[in-house]
């Protein structure tokens, strides 16, 4: 009997700080990072799935208005410190 194969992990792409999104992701996981929380903790805080935390870091989505003030107390710090500037 065979062993399965393995699926090798994506390199992770870069995020494209050039957009207000990259902008946007690049500071909440910096943010997070500094605060030492880890994904599961402020997807829990702010009551959304694990894999949102993980899009919303790389830039694939962003969060509706409605989660940045949960997010913002989560990390500590007011919600207009998540926005970039531009």
């Amino acid at each position: 009997m065979s062993k399965p194969k393995l699926k090798m992990a994506r390199p992770r792409k870069e995020v494209d700080q050039s957009t207000y999104e990259g902008r946007f992701a690049a500071r909440l996981k910096a943010l997070r990072e500094k605060a030492g929380l880890s994904h599961e903790e402020v997807a829990e805080a702010v009551e959304v799935d694990t894999r949102t935390i993980y899009y919303w870091e790389a830039g694939k989505t962003s969060p509706q208005i409605k989660y940045l003030p949960f997010l913002a107390e989560k990390l500590g710090i007011e919600v207009r410190t998540l926005m970039p500037k531009k």
